[in-house]
């Protein structure tokens, strides 16, 4: 089962990641929380749109999905291995092609 956490609990988290030690073991309680409004848009019916949802969704909303220029399948591949292995989203090794088929039906270009 995937868990997937509200954007301002995403940044809280990478925020606390940056702090030193010594300023997390610091009282927290001057953090500012910020509650975002819920995404409205939804992911297009596709092959691989759960693993999309289960994969992406967790950083980028879906209008980031959509606003990108149509890419290639190769262009894609390289993007969603550049957040697995760069950014660190924690993205199986076995969803990759079933996440570049969902954005290549979406926004492909051949």
């Amino acid at each position: 089962m995937n868990t997937l956490m509200k954007p301002a609990m995403v940044c809280a988290a990478f925020i606390a990641l940056a702090m030193s030690p010594a300023a997390r073991t610091a009282d927290m309680s001057a953090v500012v929380t910020i509650d975002l409004p819920g995404e409205t848009a939804e992911l297009k019916p596709g092959p691989g749109r759960e693993a999309a949802l289960a994969n992406c969704m967790i950083c980028h909303s879906v209008d980031y999905i959509y606003m990108q220029p149509p890419q290639t399948r190769d262009q894609w591949k390289a993007s969603v291995v550049k957040m697995q292995k760069t950014f660190g989203a924690p993205i199986k090794d076995e969803d990759i092609d079933a996440i570049v088929g969902y954005l290549m039906s979406q926004n492909g270009k051949q």
